[in-house]
């Protein structure tokens, strides 16, 4: 049996990854993984989701130069979920956000409202252009 084999893919044939700092812990994003997304990450050690709205595969970086590498990856109880431990490479610290940002969950509830509580660390426009 294929290990992949273990994974419950949800019906439209993917997963979701969680992408954790490997030195802080901190979550930095998430994303989805199809099976070739996963097998590739599994062999090139550098992570590789699939973005659902170009419907393609999506090697973390590729624009941005902020590629993930991978030290460690986990599925949870469930195996539904893909937790992967990485070095965020690029920028330092690194950039895992689109919005020039260390980490996507940027944004904290508190009295009554989401709060931004993380500073750009490189301005969007200059990383991906006029599509930012």
């Amino acid at each position: 049996m294929d290990a992949l084999d273990e994974i419950k893919w949800d019906a439209a044939g993917l997963v979701p990854a969680i992408a954790q700092d490997v030195a802080t812990n901190n979550v930095l994003m998430v994303a989805w993984m199809n099976r070739e997304a996963l097998q590739k990450t599994l062999d090139l050690g550098r992570a590789v989701y699939f973005s659902r709205s170009r419907q393609k595969l999506w090697f973390k970086g590729e624009e941005s130069g902020h590629v993930q590498r991978v030290h460690e990856i986990r599925i949870d109880c469930d195996a539904d979920v893909v937790l992967m431990k990485v070095t965020q490479e690029g920028h330092q610290p690194g950039i895992a956000c689109h919005t020039g940002r260390h980490s996507c969950f940027f944004r904290v509830f508190r009295d009554g409202a989401w709060q931004t509580t993380d500073p750009v660390l490189k301005d969007p426009q200059s990383i991906y252009g006029a599509s930012a």
